[in-house]
């Protein structure tokens, strides 16, 4: 797969919608349909065919043996095909961006866009695929039925709690490996800035209690990953407040959740869990009150995710905040998921993995934090998504850790 920049006005058609001028239905010119016009990414051949030589080694008779060698050991297909080096990029469109349910059709330029940075960060190829079903079953069926095509498959902007018993179900369907991005890249990169934040201050993930404002799949994946890592405490945070054992309401997996965190056994609102806590993560959107905020210990780390609205504004973190992240590229310490799924991805196919496992994550985000190890501040706790040490620090860590996990095929 090869990303394209298509340029909308080199297009000479006009009339309604969109035209030459980069104009929609006599609005301004927009620099972001500009670039979304004919789609951001194109299929590029990767051997010539410019004659009859080259056409019979490529196709027919050529093929043929391939094919052959492949049907009789079946291993060959990650070396004489793709999917050794390509990912499908696969949602319902039920879950998107903060949008919300918008579809499989609205769903293709985020999933383009995901393609793309596959390619762009990790040299990863990868192809969007919209779904046109909810079902739980039918999702794992349809995307069983094309895995072999595949190197992995990045699950991408599916609802919870769909989302956890989909992955669960197609792992188990499958051996190459299955990653819901929504869940499992931000927790790496929450992870990471989380790391640096401690080292920052003198203070090891222990020391540290934290509050998660939400109990999707990134709050989830976020609480698992820091129980995994050591954290001192975390308790998860919904609507009706927090994720605790006498609450008779939970899902399956809130329940889940509360039988592994909130050691101290909270129970109440986020604003009373927050008194006294060290850290805030925030991936539910909404406003948390500044006085909520003012309680928390002194030194603490303010993560709020939520685009384009954090959860407590930068102004108001920093009055109360050692260390202070967000969603948004427009200020510092951007918890942005582009620097973990790609390198971990990189690493997984280059090492044939049949799944991406814990340790893997783990691995992925002592990695990420040790990029900028040494460069520390509070406005730099983890690294741009354009630092070019990223993903191949991502990309080595955690083939490494598939090798000792034995997970690896080559």
């Amino acid at each position: 797969m090869a990303a394209e920049m298509v340029d909308p006005r080199s297009d000479s058609t006009t009339g309604s919608g969109e035209g030459a001028e980069g104009v929609t239905d006599g609005e301004p010119f927009d620099p972001a349909f500009a670039l979304h016009r004919g789609g951001k990414m194109a299929v590029q051949a990767t051997v010539p065919v410019r004659n009859r030589d080259d056409l019979s080694l490529a196709y027919t008779p050529g093929v043929a043996k391939v094919c052959s060698a492949i049907a009789e050991k079946p291993e060959l297909v990650h070396d004489y095909t793709w999917k050794s080096q390509v990912v499908a990029v696969v949602t319902d469109g039920s879950a998107v961006l903060g949008l919300g349910d918008i579809g499989p059709e609205a769903s293709l330029p985020v999933m383009e866009g995901k393609a793309i940075l596959f390619k762009q960060f990790g040299g990863v190829d990868a192809v969007p695929i919209a779904l046109d079903c909810r079902d739980v079953d039918e999702i794992v069926e349809t995307v069983a039925r094309f895995a072999p095509s595949f190197g992995g498959v990045n699950l991408e902007d599916i609802s919870a709690p769909r989302c956890f018993e989909i992955e669960r179900k197609l792992q188990e369907r499958v051996d190459i490996p299955i990653f819901h991005d929504d869940q499992h890249g931000t927790a790496v990169v929450t992870l990471a800035a989380l790391r640096n934040a401690a080292k920052l201050t003198d203070r090891a993930l222990g020391q540290l209690r934290a509050v998660i404002s939400g109990a999707g799949a990134a709050g989830v994946a976020i609480a698992r990953i820091l129980t995994e890592a050591g954290i001192g405490d975390v308790a998860v945070c919904d609507r009706k407040g927090v994720v605790s054992q006498d609450r008779e309401d939970l899902t399956d997996v809130k329940r889940e959740v509360a039988g592994f965190t909130n050691k101290a056994q909270l129970t109440g609102s986020l604003e009373a869990a927050l008194d006294g806590a060290d850290v805030f993560i925030g991936v539910s959107g909404g406003t948390v009150p500044e006085d909520a905020v003012s309680k928390m210990a002194p030194g603490a780390f303010i993560f709020a995710m939520a685009n384009p609205n954090p959860e407590i504004h930068p102004d108001v973190a920093h009055r109360y905040a050692a260390v202070v992240a967000t969603g948004r590229s427009d200020f510092p310490n951007q918890i942005n998921n582009v620097l973990a799924f790609p390198g971990i991805f990189a690493g997984a196919l280059q090492v044939r993995a049949s799944r991406i496992t814990e340790g893997m994550k783990l691995a992925a985000a002592e990695a990420l934090a040790a990029v900028v190890a040494d460069e520390l501040s509070a406005d730099k706790v983890i690294p741009s998504p354009f630092d070019d040490r990223v993903a191949p620090a991502v990309t080595a860590a955690v083939a490494a850790a598939a090798r000792a996990e034995g997970v690896a095929r080559r």
